[in-house]
Order: structure tokens, then sequence, then C-alpha cells
């Protein structure tokens, strides 16, 4: 099962991206205050409250070395990427590191709930 699809129950939709272009940023005229955050940048563009962590798990999926490992959840606070449960080594937490901070809009990532074994 994919990241995506255990963690949203979300199939990976035909166009997601891990750093899409806002799809205000592309209408003609959009203003400075129609922008959306790059935390609430959804899969496709549009506006998604937990669009950062939804974007984070597409990174995971299209990883070949991170397997779905089904006992760690991804959540967003704000523009930092939590990551909750246990991985099987430190390696691969690392790994996962250095992924989630990769996708535009994540500032921080909390992996202080996350237990190595």
């Amino acid at each position: 099962m994919s990241w995506l699809k255990r963690l949203f129950g979300l199939e990976k939709p035909e166009n997601a991206q891990v750093n899409p272009t806002s799809q205000v940023a592309q209408q003609a005229g959009a203003t400075a205050t129609q922008t959306i955050p790059p935390e609430r940048l959804g899969l496709n563009g549009e506006y998604d409250q937990s669009g950062l962590a939804k974007r984070v798990t597409l990174a995971f999926d299209q990883d070949t070395q991170l397997d779905d490992i089904n006992t760690l959840w991804v959540a967003q606070t704000g523009s930092t990427v939590v990551l909750k449960g246990k991985v099987p080594s430190q390696n691969i937490l690392n790994k996962m590191i250095s992924v989630a901070s990769s996708v535009h809009g994540a500032t921080n990532v909390d992996t202080n709930q996350v237990t190595i074994g």
C-alpha cells in the first residue's frame, strides 16, 4: 500500500506533484494576497489544509528506498512536518528527514515522536 493510500485514503492523483505551482498563481491577474501559503499547497496546486503532509507522503512514495512503513505517520503543524511512530533504522529516518526537508514549504521536520527499532 502506498503512503498516500494508507495515511489519507487517496490514490495518487493523475497530475500530483511534490512541488506543484499554485493554481491561484496560474490564474491571470492573481495578486499577492491571493497566493496559497506553501504549507497549504495541495498535490495539484490547490488549497489543502494538509497539503504539506500529503506532498511529503507523495515524495516518500516516489523514493524507491522508502517503502511504506506502516508504523509511521506523517502530519504537519504549520510548515513543520511531524513524523510519528516507529522506523526500522536511523538510516531510514535520516533519509525520511532529507526527503521531507526537500519538499517546498517544509521549514522543519519534527521527529520527537519517532522511535527506532
